[in-house]
């Protein structure tokens, strides 16, 4: 009996691990969106700027920037440069938000920005998502997690010989005429 009880509890701690992913995933995505409208809204004056005189292009306005004699405009270069590289990151990583579940999963896992990752996890608050793929998630984790205790219980409980019976042998004697 205590054995079933184990197993519903560590199926409920896996429910409420896996229906997290998704708000995680969520919480992420509309992280970079914010950041990325942020960094639009920084750029918009020098993307005026670059279409009125380099055909929209930024990074000639950087090297422009970049050749003055001014040296406030080579200072304000690295800072342009800084802007557009910063949103050539948050562009890549929105886009590879967009994606179906599975490649967001991977990205975050592999790919994404340490330190929008990092902003996400300080600024994460548990929650219990009722959309469908929040449902999923929690499903396959409880089942994932209940299975892999089980097997390790079993594995654990077979190593030591916990719970097997050792029958004798019987020996038959026999006569060999």
């Amino acid at each position: 009996m205590f054995r079933g009880y184990l197993r519903l509890l560590v199926f409920a701690f896996g429910l409420l691990v896996g229906v997290q992913v998704p708000g995680f995933i969520d919480d992420y995505a509309k992280r970079v969106s914010a950041h990325l409208a942020e960094s639009e809204q920084s750029l918009q004056g020098f993307r005026e700027t670059a279409a009125k005189f380099f055909n929209g292009d930024l990074k000639a306005l950087v090297a422009h920037y970049r050749a003055s004699t001014d040296e406030v405009m080579r200072s304000d270069a690295e800072s342009l440069n800084h802007l557009v590289s910063r949103s050539q990151l948050l562009e890549a990583e929105w886009l590879a938000m967009q994606g179906p579940w599975y490649a967001q999963v991977l990205h975050l896992s592999t790919n994404a920005d340490p330190v929008l990752l990092q902003e996400t996890l300080d600024a994460y608050s548990y929650q219990v998502l009722l959309a469908p793929q929040a449902i999923a998630w929690a499903l396959g984790a409880g089942l994932m997690l209940a299975w892999l205790a089980e097997l390790l219980a079993l594995g654990i409980g077979w190593t030591f010989g916990v719970g097997r019976r050792h029958k004798p042998i019987a020996y038959e004697k026999r006569h060999w005429r």
